[in-house]
């Protein structure tokens, strides 16, 4: 994967739970500075790691999934992989603190 991809309500299950690959999810808002600040983070990594996909999902213009995941704060990363979350992060966390993230999940659950 080579960028971050924007999901929304109508195609999170198929970018996300149907994905072939572990997937990132990054719950966020544009009035959120927080939110502004981590981004580039993961358009970085995106750019970085071939064998894992990076997501967001504005939580404003997408309100089903947030909900369904009962995201209360952003942002709010959340891990998925075989259709299943598997992890998350919460707040605007050092790029450090999401590489050792996405490696763990990596390490769980390896792309074949």
């Amino acid at each position: 994967m080579s960028k971050v991809i924007e999901v929304t309500d109508q195609n999170f299950e198929q970018e996300v739970l149907n994905s072939d690959v572990p997937t990132e999810v990054d719950f966020w808002a544009p009035w959120c500075s927080p939110c502004l600040i981590v981004s580039p983070i993961y358009d970085k990594l995106a750019e970085e790691y071939g064998n894992f996909k990076f997501c967001k999902i504005n939580v404003d213009d997408n309100p089903e999934i947030p909900t369904r995941y009962q995201v209360q704060a952003i942002p709010m990363q959340m891990f998925f992989a075989n259709g299943k979350r598997v992890d998350e992060l919460l707040g605007a966390v050092p790029e450090q603190v999401i590489r050792s993230k996405v490696a763990d999940v990596l390490r769980r659950f390896p792309v074949e």
